[in-house]
């Protein structure tokens, strides 16, 4: 199961950061390197940036979510809270 929210995370983090290259900032942006003119074309100006700006965020909260997720999963799967660590270095 770890593995598996690991391999989510990589591939939703990957995936965040190749959509926040391609977005425009005010001055200019590397989306029409990329082809991101035609894809103002297609959707129009404000659509698209719109639909790149809900997937950013999107994509950012599963993000967060993800890693909560799987943080909890390792806490319980060791079975402790996770202070035995602190109390080892505690003596």
């Amino acid at each position: 199961m770890v593995t598996a929210l690991t391999i989510l995370i990589a591939l939703n983090g990957i995936i965040l950061t190749a959509i926040v290259l391609i977005q425009n900032p005010k001055g200019g942006g590397i989306d029409s390197t990329f082809g991101g003119q035609g894809a103002n074309q297609v959707f129009g100006a404000a659509r698209s940036t719109d639909f790149v700006e809900k997937l950013t965020w999107g994509l950012a909260i599963s993000l967060f979510i993800l890693a909560i997720l799987t943080a909890i999963i390792v806490a319980n799967s060791a079975g402790g809270t996770g202070t035995e660590l602190l109390d080892s270095y505690q003596g």
